[in-house]
């Protein structure tokens, strides 16, 4: 199932796109509206297989994935996420009914950003999807910044490598005149005491 919730006003900046996954399809009508009237953009899957298959055809900024599930549960869907080098960056809040330190423990350790177990306040999730978006944000600007940074490395290393070449051009030039220079002093040596 998929459903989107236009965003009544965009908190900063560019709308955030989050995709809510649960089986409750009345967990997610309340999740997509109280998203919604926070800002963001949300995209709603009431199971695993679908939400992969929204997760490969759009970019989203985060996903809540419920921990339990039938079919797949989240942590294997978290697997799939994990394991795929296009989306293994991508921000995840586990929601679980469990509230055991289990289960946080087993999302974390599946590679979660972070876990809310059920029932949350809203306010504690706005705020957690809110740092975990920050925090994503500035992981994004480090790997554009060393991306940049490898490409000016790159840059400067073919320089060197140009550099070296015209070096060696000018040490071999240097020494085939030093050779020419000693034969013809040679030559005007051997003719003053010749000739």
């Amino acid at each position: 199932m998929e459903l989107f919730e236009q965003p009544a006003a965009s908190r900063h900046g560019p709308v955030r796109t989050i995709l809510a996954v649960d089986d409750s399809r009345t967990n997610l009508g309340v999740i997509g509206r109280r998203l919604s009237h926070l800002g963001y953009l949300t995209a709603l899957s009431d199971n695993g297989a679908d939400a992969l298959d929204l997760i490969a055809a759009r970019g989203f900024d985060l996903v809540l994935l419920d921990m339990v599930m039938p079919r797949m549960s989240g942590i294997t869907v978290l697997h799939e996420i994990r394991g795929n080098p296009e989306t293994a960056d991508l921000p995840v809040i586990m929601l679980t009914g469990r509230s055991d330190p289990a289960a946080a423990v087993q999302a974390l350790a599946a590679g979660a950003d972070d876990h809310v177990a059920k029932p949350f306040a809203f306010d504690v999730l706005a705020a957690r999807i809110e740092r975990t978006l920050a925090r994503a944000r500035r992981i994004n600007d480090l790997k554009r910044s060393n991306a940049t940074l490898d490409a000016r490395i790159a840059s400067r290393a073919m320089e060197l490598g140009e550099a070296r070449s015209e070096l060696a051009v000018t040490r071999a030039d240097r020494m085939r005149l030093i050779a020419s220079i000693q034969a013809l002093n040679d030559e005007v040596e051997r003719l003053s005491l010749g000739v």
